[in-house]
């Protein structure tokens, strides 16, 4: 199956992702802050990144910013992971370079599906 990268500070959501997308038979990398991410999505090249905004040490739009415009990097599709549901924030996340956005509490039952139209 794919690669997945799960950026995520807070090790629970971490865990229910990873609940989430194992049974998929994805490959499942995770970072716990977004400069860690960066460097994990530039060595292995993920399929698909899944984002958290608000990160420890580098944001999630910030390493966002930096993996598109990195050539090496720029056609990872990366799904913003927030528990900000306002329509500015949605705006920001894109407006950083991400390919979607999806909102927290996740939706259990959805996710695979919501990832599977960004998974070639």
């Amino acid at each position: 199956m794919s690669k997945i990268l799960i950026v995520e500070d807070n090790e629970m959501n971490r865990a229910l992702l990873i609940a989430i997308l194992k049974p998929e038979g994805h490959e499942l990398l995770t970072a716990e802050n977004g400069q860690i991410g960066v460097e994990l999505a530039t060595r292995e090249l993920p399929d698909l990144i899944l984002m958290d905004v608000m990160l420890p040490v580098m944001n999630g739009y910030d390493a966002t910013r930096r993996l598109k415009a990195n050539p090496a990097t720029r056609h990872i599709p990366i799904v913003a992971i927030t528990a900000n549901a306002v329509p500015t924030e949605r705006d920001r996340a894109l407006d950083a370079g991400c390919d979607g956005y999806i909102t927290k509490p996740v939706d259990t039952r959805a996710l695979p599906h919501q990832l599977r139209m960004f998974l070639h």
